[in-house]
């Protein structure tokens, strides 16, 4: 008998646990990715202006401006001089976006099945709500406010905004978005909403009903703060654009409690049906022989009325 998920293992807690197909999964996760891939690069720096993702830029900026968090490039020249660091952000930023999903994936596949199928849905649904802003809202980072490929070149200058690098290509990592492959099939403008943020957010939530010690919680904890750190540092995002990953991944959450509580509402309708045609006729069981004879006995020494 397989054993049922405990109290603590979230939201399909009391269900028992089914057996993950892992290669089907991989398809199906695979299949999304590219298609994901090619929708936001569909409307990206391909096929975007470089002055359509300014003035978006702009508008973030003023956001920021008014609520007192417009200091990004603050952040970034505390660490400017630390080039070996920046250079391992960079490593961290271009890896473990996709490594460690990867890895969450995988442990709750072999580990927690009953829960895999709704932090899957929470992940895809999250990252395609996340193509939605990516196609409205083309947005211009702050690593490409300067004079430099899909950057904003003069006008940044007569707008009097801070001074932003490109931690990557100053001090290097694994791969360069300057490269023209990268050039060719990424999306420069695809910033709002954070997907690094809304996925290492994703990975804290997907794993914390499973983490028994502090120092995995910590670290649980530690892994979405560090990356907004990560995003902000080497310019790739504002601050805003971190809130937009997480509305995102919330978003996705809620439709996987919605298509949770459809599957579950099906499951429970097809069982009702199932178990009324399973049931078998209410019939009254015969009587012993020798309750029929002696029934037969009465009924024929009883006198006709």
């Amino acid at each position: 008998m397989r054993r049922r998920a405990s109290g603590s293992d979230g939201p399909l807690a009391g269900t028992a646990e089914p057996r993950v197909r892992i290669f089907r999964e991989v398809l199906y996760i695979l299949a999304f990715y590219l298609l994901y891939s090619f929708v936001r690069n569909r409307f990206g720096s391909a096929t975007v202006s470089p002055e359509t993702a300014y003035a978006n830029a702009l508008t973030i900026i003023d956001l920021e401006k008014a609520m007192g968090i417009f200091n990004e490039a603050t952040v970034q020249g505390w660490f400017l001089d630390a080039s070996v660091f920046l250079r391992g952000v960079n490593i961290y930023y271009g890896t473990l976006h996709f490594v460690v999903p990867v890895g969450v994936l995988v442990f709750l596949a072999l580990r927690h099945p009953a829960a895999y199928p709704f932090w899957r849905t929470t992940l895809l649904a999250g990252t395609g709500i996340a193509l939605v802003g990516y196609a409205l809202f083309p947005l211009m980072p702050p690593r490409l406010l300067c004079d430099c490929a899909y950057g904003a070149g003069p006008q940044v200058l007569q707008e009097g905004l801070p001074t932003f690098v490109d931690t990557l290509a100053v001090h290097g990592g694994l791969w360069s978005f300057d490269s023209g492959t990268m050039q060719v099939v990424s999306n420069q403008y695809a910033a709002m909403p954070s997907l690094h943020m809304g996925w290492a957010l994703w990975c804290a939530m997907a794993l914390w009903p499973f983490l028994r010690v502090w120092w995995a919680r910590a670290l649980a904890v530690a892994y979405p703060l560090f990356t907004l750190f990560t995003i902000v540092v080497t310019g790739n995002h504002f601050w805003l654009d971190a809130v937009g990953g997480v509305v995102v991944i919330a978003a996705g959450y809620w439709v996987a409690r919605a298509v949770q509580a459809m599957m579950q509402n099906r499951r429970r309708g097809a069982g009702t049906v199932a178990g009324d045609a399973a049931a078998p006729p209410a019939t009254i069981p015969p009587a012993s022989p020798d309750a029929s004879a002696a029934g037969r006995s009465t009924a024929q020494e009883a006198p006709a009325p």
